[in-house]
């Protein structure tokens, strides 16, 4: 593995590291705030959970090899849909009214702490699906009259990136290289093509289990949407393949799919152009996910169990997938958003 790499400098930048004293002394001199935290788990950036009394807080060091105008993207959006009042962590000021703080490490943020149930350790069901079919369909109608200079931001996960996956190929289990090279052969014959014409706006671009939060006592209420890290302008339906690609049943892939597409139409109606390219980008996304964790956790081997963490549902989707035929996958899709 050599740093030649196409995941640019984000992807292959360590993690930023900040003492936990030197972490409570930036909040108290910037936000006149102390308590208790707690490291979390994190792809590339560094978090702290700070509990106090009366609110528990995240405190956000942002990787200093992501671009000031990059991060300075992210919290613009979380501001715009607190307005939109979007489920969302809201930006707290510092003492000074700044929404950012430049430090050596990197740039730090503090965000409110949601309460809820991670996704990932909640009971899954077709109501909970369908609920996040139409919390997708809502984010992404509260997003698409943002715009940012920043949004145009070249990002590996976007699934519209995905022809640079190429050299990645070699580092997946060989037992899935055939697979992953036939979809991603496909996505350049196919879906490349038609992109450009499709719809296109900003997009959270990663509504994966560990970044949905859910009621305690209502698994299938959407309580909560977190990191926004990977925010970029792409293609709508790229952001619904990447939210699809997670509410997949392995026992009943197609119908798990097509009532998630039909409960996004039903908020956001589909082109039928963009219901009949669902299957692929989904499959994208579990190709883009096996690549590129594959990739980092090789270079990572310490935070490998993070980074490994979707792996094993990417696996089951292609495999799932690859007994489908492309025509009834693209057909059922487009009959559940009413196109035929």
């Amino acid at each position: 593995m050599t740093d030649a790499s196409p995941l640019g400098a984000s992807l292959t930048a360590p993690p930023p590291d900040l003492p936990e004293a030197t972490a409570l002394a930036l909040l108290s001199q910037h936000w006149g705030l102390t308590g208790q935290l707690k490291r979390l788990t994190s792809e590339r950036d560094l978090n702290f959970h700070l509990a106090t009394p009366g609110q528990g807080y995240v405190l956000k060091l942002a990787n200093p090899a992501e671009p000031a105008a990059v991060t300075d993207f992210q919290t613009r959006a979380l501001l715009h849909l607190e307005g939109a009042g979007q489920p969302v962590p809201r930006v707290i000021p510092s003492q000074t009214g700044q929404t950012e703080i430049a430090t050596p490490q990197g740039r730090l943020r503090l965000l409110t702490y949601l309460e809820g149930t991670p996704l990932h350790l909640a009971p899954r069901s077709a109501a909970q699906r369908r609920a996040m079919g139409r919390i997708a369909a809502q984010l992404a109608r509260a997003m698409a009259d943002f715009a940012d200079p920043a949004a145009d931001h070249f990002l590996q996960w976007d699934i519209r990136q995905a022809a640079s996956l190429a050299p990645l190929i070699p580092d997946i289990d060989p037992a899935f290289r055939p697979l992953c090279q036939h979809i991603l052969d496909r996505f350049n014959a196919e879906a490349a093509p038609a992109l450009p014409a499709l719809r296109w706006q900003v997009v959270h671009n990663d509504l994966n289990p560990h970044n949905i939060l859910v009621s305690p006592d209502d698994p299938a209420t959407i309580a909560g949407i977190l990191d926004f890290g990977d925010m970029v302008r792409t293609p709508l339906i790229c952001d619904l393949a990447i939210a699809a690609s997670y509410q997949v049943d392995p026992t009943a892939p197609l119908q798990s799919l097509a009532d998630f597409a039909a409960a996004f139409h039903a908020e956001t109606p589909l082109t039928e152009q963009e219901a009949r390219l669902l299957p692929l980008l989904t499959q994208t996304r579990w190709l883009t996910t096996l690549a590129i964790a594959s990739h980092r956790a090789a270079r990572w081997p310490g935070n490998a169990a993070y980074i490994l963490r979707n792996a094993p549902a990417a696996r089951e989707g292609l495999t799932a997938f690859a007994a489908i035929p492309a025509d009834v996958a693209r057909t059922t899709i487009a009959r559940a958003c009413g196109q035929e």
